[in-house]
């Protein structure tokens, strides 16, 4: 039950339930996709251990004749009962619920249904848990199960609001008390569960919402489903029902993780129809802000992982090549920063007697040689171009290109920049050898072996780049991890390896930090590239640390940059995604704690590889200890 369509998914809530073909009938005919019903009659409680019901004869529920196999696997999410107390400190009610919980979880498994709710009404949950695993893992059927989590305890929501708790107060004991904390109870369930991808969230829409940065750490959350009550639904002027602002500007963030919708509660607008209500959240469906270039882009490529390139050790395909060439920002940035370079070079009064060399280093298809003879043309300026490339694939690109288009202003030149021999000094280096955490491509290396052709006054471009982290909180992008273990590596080595991921589903929860500086040319007497920083991040909220999100910024020429941090992000520039470091295991971060995360950037003659590990709030081995996962090769 993916919402993959051009308008909203909805259900439709029953508590109960007596003729599921009316029902179904009904539903559909007013706009809804699917219904929710509970596996048992809510009256209809079972006992195992002794009682009257022990010996009660005949079915427990409805036939899964009532319905066909497709109408069961298309349109019918089962939940659980709620009467159920899994945790129950009373032996009996505790054993009660076990079995009827058991049969519930296996009967809606033998109907093939896609989704099963189950409801956490408090923290005590361990119990429910062992169950549902041992469930999950001899159940073969690809289900999903569904845990339904209000926004606020039914204790804290107004209505409900504990004598002598003021509204004031009600904030800290949600956030300091987990009892009363659902997040809490939601990642206590999770935990206990081990990473699942069968498991989801239903998010209880509550008519109070908690603070921003709780609102905020949901999103981070494998949320599903939105469950709306229609008591949360204010009336317009012409009768209908809408939503509050704070509940339409929530919703709208939670519609970017596709989230379907199940609505619950009795029709309060009767003269409208049910009806209205799944016209009105379609209408708030529709009028989400039309995504812009990068999420165009992106599209489908959110929270999945990929490799980062290595381009000196591969040569790139030419689809590579001609998806990074169709970036708006990116060429126009260099060619901005190649005409600055120029003005600054050759004076007004120079410009027609003097000749500028640009060398284009890793020249790729020739999207940089493009964008220096652009610029000399508005600069009025001479240029000729070296177009070094050691891709010989690209080169017959490059070639073909100087005789249809620029002639002897550019001369072609199939080598590694580093151990290419120029015919002459260059004014001005040009490069787009930049990872997604800057320094990973390794385009400090290259351009340390290159800088010997420029002469003693010359300019880089790139001039310098640095690199960021933030820790992060993604419990979908930590099981991708998870799950993506090959069979001749070790366990471990999917946790010591960086990915280049659209962060999507996940919560970045500090301000990112300065990492690794590097400037071009390089003047210093030792050229050394290895780094090492220990950085030091303070947590606002309860959370969960799965990994370090990594970006770089980079200063092209004068004030010409690029960035793909998020605070200075080049509107429209898709070239790169955000680096992910993922951690070994989960760590729980208590609000005002402290992450402290060490970070190294290790040189040999032949590779480079990265090394993380966390000291604070715990101690975790170090990752990737001496490249044994990974290596960037040189």
């Amino acid at each position: 039950m993916a919402n993959t369509s051009a308008r909203v998914s909805c259900a439709r809530d029953f508590n109960c339930c007596p003729d599921i073909n009316t029902a179904l009938d009904n539903t559909c005919k007013s706009g809804f996709d699917f219904l929710c019903i509970p596996v048992v009659n809510p009256r209809y409680k079972r006992e195992f251990v002794r009682g009257p019901s022990k010996k009660r004869t005949g079915p427990f529920t409805r036939s899964d004749l009532v319905l066909s196999s497709h109408d069961w696997n298309m349109f019918i999410g089962l939940k659980i009962s709620p009467w159920l107390q899994t945790d129950a400190s009373n032996v009996e009610i505790r054993r009660n619920s076990e079995h009827s919980f058991k049969q519930e979880l296996a009967w809606s498994s033998y109907l093939s249904v896609p989704v099963i709710i189950i409801q956490l009404q408090n923290s005590r949950v361990t119990n429910m848990t062992r169950i549902l695993n041992t469930h999950m893992i001899n159940s073969y059927w690809q289900q999903q199960y569904w845990i339904q989590v209000p926004l606020i305890a039914p204790e804290l929501q107004t209505e409900n609001l504990i004598e002598g708790i003021e509204d004031a107060d009600r904030d800290e004991i949600y956030k300091n008390n987990n009892q009363y904390n659902t997040w809490y109870w939601w990642h206590t369930f999770r935990t206990l569960c081990e990473p699942n991808k069968k498991l989801g969230v239903v998010l209880e829409l509550t008519a109070d919402l908690p603070d921003e940065d709780v609102l905020e750490r949901w999103l981070s959350e494998p949320i599903k489903a939105l469950s709306l009550s229609t008591s949360l639904f204010l009336t317009n002027k012409k009768g209908y029902p809408v939503l509050s602002r704070a509940h339409q500007s929530y919703l709208r963030k939670l519609f970017k993780l596709d989230v379907q919708l199940i609505l619950t509660g009795a029709n309060r607008h009767p003269d409208k129809g049910i009806t209205s209500y799944v016209q009105y959240l379609d209408h708030l469906w529709q009028s989400r802000p039309t995504p812009d270039a990068v999420s165009q882009f992106a599209k489908g490529y959110e929270d999945y992982l990929q490799c980062p390139l290595q381009p000196l050790m591969d040569n790139l395909e030419s689809m590579t090549y001609e998806i990074f060439e169709k970036d708006p920002v990116k060429y126009t940035q260099y060619k901005e920063a190649i005409y600055f370079a120029l003005l600054d070079r050759v004076k007004e009064e120079e410009k027609d007697c003097k000749t500028v060399v640009i060398m284009v280093v890793g020249a790729g298809r020739g999207p940089l040689v493009r964008a220096a003879i652009t610029a000399s043309k508005k600069a009025e300026r001479n240029i000729k171009v070296y177009a070094v490339e050691k891709n010989p694939n690209a080169v017959v690109t490059l070639e073909n290109l100087k005789d249809e288009m620029w002639g002897e202003q550019v001369e072609v030149i199939c080598q590694d920049m580093r151990d290419w021999e120029a015919p002459e000094k260059a004014d001005i280096l040009v490069s787009e050898l930049l990872g997604s955490f800057g320094d990973n491509e390794l385009s400090p290396e290259c351009l340390d072996g290159a800088q010997r052709f420029l002469k003693d006054d010359g300019i880089s471009i790139p001039r310098e780049y640095t690199s960021y982290l933030a820790p992060l909180q993604s419990a979908k992008l930590y099981n991708e991890v998870r799950l993506s273990k090959e069979k001749d590596k070790s366990p471990e080595a999917p946790f010591e390896m960086p990915y280049v991921v659209r962060l999507h589903n996940c919560q970045v929860l500090a301000e990112p930090q300065k990492v690794f500086r590097f400037t071009h040319p390089n003047k210093g007497e030792v050229i050394d590239n290895s780094r090492y920083v220990s950085l030091e991040f303070c947590i606002k909220s309860d959370a969960v640390l799965h990994g370090f999100a990594g970006y770089f910024d980079s200063v092209l020429y004068a004030d010409v940059t690029l960035s793909i941090l998020p605070s200075t992000h080049s509107a429209g520039m898709f070239s790169w995604f955000p680096i992910l470091f993922p951690i070994k295991e989960p760590v729980f971060l208590h609000k005002g704690c402290k992450v402290v995360v060490d970070f190294w950037r290790v040189v040999t003659e032949r590779k480079v590889w990265y090394e993380w590990c966390i000291r604070e709030p715990q101690i975790l081995p170090i990752h990737n200890p001496k490249g044994r996962s990974y290596t960037i090769g040189l």
